[in-house]
């Protein structure tokens, strides 16, 4: 049986070039210190040699701080001619988001879908839907403002990730805070996503610290402009397919605290 750990290594396409600056090769050595951890989900190369846009799921991810997001997304530019090239980045807290942020680059919808076939599938119709708005954010109506994955890297247990937005649709207007909840199932074969609604950001941090009450769900959500949606999941999402669990990160579940990070090549 493959070991699913046995991927294929990032391919930048980027033999025979040069960063375009000191400052782009200090970042991209930095960005990819751990780059044998990064699990390649989805890629696309254009035509031209121009640019390639990859997205990866960050294995080391569990090990960094408390909430830190689990995928990452590369747009890298060349010049062709010069033989150099930059690059931007984004670590993305769902694979929706990671998606959404390629394809503003340029990335073709349909190849920033995950190839793989292994990892959690969307456990019913809700959570597709769900994720087709974070996919496509019609209108730019979403904003990210903060997000924490809780990976406790256990079997015993499914992985959490939230996501805070600001929903900037007009139906939203009474409670334009937007908590989407994706939870994994402890056997790693399925996950849901819900929408929260809250009137403010303390809200949803404070339902998020005391869970003392059900997720207050937003309305069924109006259909989006379906781009081409992620059937299936990364294939390392928490810990599908290990047959021994990473070290458990044992850390109380904070509220909406981790800061969304992200990095420019600078050009």
């Amino acid at each position: 049986m493959t070991d699913i750990y046995e991927t294929q290594a990032p391919d930048y396409r980027i033999d025979g070039f040069e960063a375009a600056t000191e400052r782009i090769e200090e970042d991209f050595f930095s960005v990819t210190l751990s780059g044998d951890m990064f699990v390649p989900l989805a890629e696309h190369h254009s035509a031209d040699g121009r640019d390639s846009y990859l997205l990866f799921y960050d294995r080391a991810a569990i090990w960094d701080a408390p909430g830190t997001a689990q995928y990452v997304a590369f747009h890298l530019t060349r010049d062709v001619e010069q033989r150099t090239f930059a690059f931007e980045y984004e670590r993305a807290p769902v694979v929706p988001l990671a998606q959404n942020w390629l394809i503003r680059r340029g990335c073709p919808p349909e190849d920033a879908v995950p190839t793989s076939n292994y990892g959690p599938r969307p456990a019913d119709a809700l959570t597709s839907r769900l994720e087709d708005l974070l996919r496509s954010n019609p209108g730019g109506r979403y904003e990210v403002i903060d997000h924490h994955t809780d990976n406790p890297g256990s079997f015993d247990f499914g992985t959490e990730v939230r996501t805070l937005v600001h929903d900037s649709h007009p139906a939203s207007a009474r409670a334009p805070y937007r908590l989407f909840l994706e939870e994994t199932a402890k056997d790693f074969r399925s996950y849901t996503v819900r929408e929260g609604a809250f009137t403010s950001v303390e809200a949803a941090d404070a339902w998020a610290m005391d869970r003392d009450a059900p997720l207050p769900m937003a309305p069924a959500p109006e259909s989006a402009h379906r781009a081409p949606a992620a059937r299936t999941r990364s294939p390392l999402a928490g810990t599908a397919g290990l047959a021994v669990p990473p070290t458990p990160v044992t850390a109380p579940r904070p509220a909406l605290l981790s800061v969304p990070r992200s990095g420019r090549g600078a050009r």
